[in-house]
């Protein structure tokens, strides 16, 4: 009795292994695709901008400006 059933069923038995094989690849897709616009396209690599904080340290460290100019310009972004 098993043994007919796995031989007789065996074109179908491949059809449902494809059948699976479409539905996980369907899976694995879509939650691709719902992640990737959630994260916006070409957003991955994308720098965020800087704060004026980090520019005006970024500057003090070049030595663009004094210390008394980094400190009056840190105070005016803090208030």
């Amino acid at each position: 009795m098993w043994a007919g059933w796995m031989h007789g069923s065996w074109g179908l038995g491949g059809l449902g292994i494809l059948f699976w094989i479409a539905v996980i690849v369907g899976l694995v897709l879509a939650t691709r695709g719902i992640l990737w616009r959630r994260q916006g396209p070409g957003q991955e690599g994308t720098p965020r901008p800087e704060t004026p904080l980090e520019i005006l340290q970024k500057r003090y460290a070049r030595g663009d400006i004094t210390k008394e100019d980094y400190e009056q310009k840190r105070r005016d972004l803090a208030s």
